[in-house]
């Protein structure tokens, strides 16, 4: 797993392609906020499939493979789980040092599990 964490303001999508570089994938699945150009060429690149829905103002749209997506709910899961995490839900942490710190042993907690 990777965390990047990023100013609130800032946007998901030029985030993602720094996430992604350098690890293998044959499928990389994302939602609507990932649909952007340079984000499928990456993932074109690495000789993986992109499953992320079209942005309902993109004027060429892409196929979706609806089966694949549907497995995306696994994401949200561990979002969810590591929301449980009281420290993670409630950002008690003042730094962004101490909070990506904290996410990540939420992340490792998560994975012995």
């Amino acid at each position: 797993m990777r965390f990047i964490l990023t100013a609130g303001q800032k946007g998901d999508a030029p985030q993602a392609g720094s996430l992604i570089e350098g690890l293998p994938a044959g499928v990389v699945m994302a939602d609507t906020a990932y649909d952007a150009d340079h984000f499928r060429q990456a993932i074109a690149d690495k000789g993986a499939l992109a499953v992320i829905p079209n942005n309902p103002s993109r004027s060429r749209k892409h196929p979706l493979d609806k089966h694949l997506y549907a497995q995306r709910h696994l994401v949200e899961c561990c979002f969810g789980k590591l929301k449980q995490f009281r420290r993670v839900a409630t950002r008690y942490e003042k730094t962004a040092r101490n909070y990506l710190a904290i996410i990540t042993i939420a992340a490792i907690a998560l994975w012995i599990r």
